[in-house]
């Protein structure tokens, strides 16, 4: 899939760039396609959109206010069940959490309130108020929010630090599978999504953070930080 790559992005990955999903992999010429580079981390197996093509950040907060995130829509609510439900049963009761990238419509947050869990919400457009960051949770939740991150090894950095020893973190995002299928997939045509992530790159990532990782079905990514006194 490399071919037509431009000469500009293969200058740069001859250059030794290192991924900005794990950030010990370097990244090489994956593929072009509608114009758009992608490159390929030989470690963890992410794909990231070369980033002089991202959108602005007014761009950005424009194209998410066309989504319709309904935390009363019943089919939203079982799209989000298939990380609150394998959650929820590895939480003890009144679990204090934190929704990070919770968008407009904060729906998992609902459903884990409803379930007698505490949840804070913070989203760098809908719920900028950075006080939630300042706390550390039994679990912190991220979904359909990873792809859109811009730096992701600082964004996981910020995530494991919100997590307390024997907590958890649980991710939501679509994988990556066949290449054959990444020209024609639905995500990689969203202009704010800029990195994908295979189930192999968070198993990576967890082995990399010394955390325990769990992938209860496809997209779904259970991580649990080591207990006090683990090694």
């Amino acid at each position: 899939m490399k071919d037509g790559m431009s000469e500009t992005i293969r200058l740069a990955a001859a250059s030794g760039c290192a991924c900005v999903v794990c950030e010990h992999g370097i990244l090489a010429p994956f593929a072009r396609i509608d114009a758009r580079d992608y490159l390929r981390c030989g470690d963890c197996a992410a794909t990231v959109l070369d980033q002089r093509l991202r959108l602005s950040r007014a761009d950005e907060h424009a194209h998410y206010l066309h989504h319709e995130n309904d935390p009363h829509d019943p089919r939203y609510r079982a799209f989000l069940s298939r990380l609150a439900t394998p959650l929820m049963a590895r939480l003890d009761a009144g679990a204090r959490g934190l929704d990070y990238g919770c968008g407009p419509g904060p729906a998992l947050a609902a459903m884990l309130s409803e379930a007698g869990h505490q949840v804070a919400l913070y989203d760098p457009f809908f719920a900028p108020d950075s006080g939630p960051l300042a706390g550390i949770y039994d679990f912190v939740t991220c979904t359909e929010a990873a792809e859109h991150f811009h730096a992701p090894a600082a964004e996981f950095a910020r995530l494991r630090g919100l997590v307390r020893p024997g907590g958890w973190l649980a991710l939501m995002t679509a994988f990556q599978t066949e290449d054959e299928r990444f020209a024609g997939w639905r995500y990689r045509k969203d202009p704010t999504h800029v990195v994908f992530y295979r189930e192999q790159t968070f198993r990576h990532l967890a082995r990399a953070w010394g955390w325990a990782c769990e992938v209860p079905e496809k997209d779904i990514v259970l991580m649990r930080r080591p207990g006090e006194g683990a090694e």
